[in-house]
């Protein structure tokens, strides 16, 4: 009996072992999540890029199949987007530059109407004091050495801009070679995978950019209405100019609103007052209820996922963040899905029924392309993936 109450009183020991490839990939995660962010820069650039070559290849595909050749298809797009752009900053920044300069030749007069309307007031002395102190002459100085402070990060980001568009357009001209390099990192038992991913991408990247055009076009109808409305001069300039920077999701909204309050800064305080409520009111209907909406039909997405991938993107990496956000959170569902990854609310056997489908689609890819060229076998794993190929004996029928 003592024997046995020794033994019961001593402490256990818990013994934890660690397997040699947990360690392993462990390590290979970490060492995964340092390499990107030493590399940050470059995954955007490349980020973006696939972006815009999803947003422009099906543009150029739809030329391709009327006659046109693949390098003139890609030729005639971009001459088009550098018309449309030219258009555009003719449109909106010589108008946006005469209102900033009307605005600052006004100053003063605007400063002194301002301090009249206090002292109109017997409690508003200290308030047209104060106005009246304001440097408007240095306010001026100090705006025009911070936009100099910042033209190098300006220089930086036209850089990137190039970069990325160069890279898009090589990526355009030469997808073939592109899709080779890509399943050339892929295991051969993935290629089908690979390539189902591939073509949903497209999609997705088609839907984000068709959602992106409803929003930047919801507001800018709604920023010329309001404009005429005003009878503001250069409306279009202005509702152009606000349908641009809603691209940029949360303050894009808010940025479109500055050209709009100088341009009534001279019809009264109520006036000012009405634009501003009128603008947040319509930012908060667009970020609440019409990007939820649009977003979340086009990719697929709930309402209240499309809130969370938003506010996470732009934690992260700010307005590029926000701007990649629903794309990337789209793809990474995507990519969870095709991978048949079993989530923790999933019961074992809901994917069954999509894994027998995939090995019968991996055995029918490795018959057709056993002996292929990396680039035939990326083909065929796109017509494999899109259940356009069958087999007959040895040969592949369309």
């Amino acid at each position: 009996m003592s024997e046995t109450h020794e033994e019961a009183t001593q402490p256990r020991s818990l013994r934890v072992e660690v397997a040699p490839r947990t360690l392993v990939a462990i390590a290979g995660a970490i060492a995964l999540v340092w390499l990107l962010g030493l590399l940050w820069n470059v995954v955007i650039i490349v980020t973006i890029a696939l972006v815009l070559v999803g947003t422009l290849d099906p543009m150029v595909a739809w030329l391709e199949r009327r006659g046109l050749g693949r390098g003139r298809s890609l030729a005639l797009i971009l001459f088009l987007l550098v018309l449309v752009f030219a258009g555009i900053v003719l449109a909106t920044v010589p108008p946006l530059l005469s209102q900033l300069q009307h605005i600052v030749e006004d100053a003063p007069k605007e400063r002194n109407r301002i301090a009249e309307f206090f002292d109109s007031y017997k409690s508003g002395a200290p308030f047209a004091k104060a106005v009246r102190s304001v440097p408007l002459d240095d306010v001026v100085v100090k705006a025009g050495n911070e936009m100099l402070s910042y033209s190098t990060y300006v220089l930086a980001a036209l850089g990137y801009a190039l970069t990325t568009m160069f890279l898009a357009i090589y990526l355009l001209a030469d997808p073939r070679h592109a899709k080779s390099a890509v399943f050339a990192v892929m295991p051969r038992n993935h290629h089908v995978k690979l390539a189902r991913i591939l073509k949903q991408l497209s999609v997705i990247v088609g839907g984000y950019m068709r959602g992106q055009l409803i929003t930047s076009v919801a507001i800018g109808v709604f920023m010329f209405a309001t404009m005429s409305a005003l009878r503001v001069d250069d409306a279009l300039a202005i509702a152009v100019f606000a349908a641009l920077t809603d691209i940029i999701p949360f303050v894009g909204g808010y940025l479109a609103s500055g050209p709009a309050v100088l341009a009534v800064a001279g019809r009264g305080t109520p006036t000012i007052i009405l634009v501003v409520a009128l603008m947040v009111l319509y930012q908060e209907f667009e970020s609440r209820i019409l990007v939820p909406r649009v977003y979340g039909r086009v990719l697929r997405m709930s309402p209240a996922t499309v809130l969370v991938a938003l506010l996470i993107g732009g934690t992260l990496m700010g307005i590029i963040g926000a701007l990649l956000a629903l794309p990337i959170a789209a793809g990474l569902r995507l990519v969870v899905r095709e991978m048949r990854v079993d989530l923790p609310g999933e019961a074992p056997d809901d994917k069954q029924h999509e894994r027998a489908a995939d090995a019968h689609q991996e055995h029918l890819y490795e018959h057709l392309a056993e002996g292929a060229p990396l680039d035939e076998a990326a083909e065929i794993a796109g017509k494999v993936a899109a259940g356009k190929t069958k087999v007959t004996g040895r040969h592949i029928r369309h």
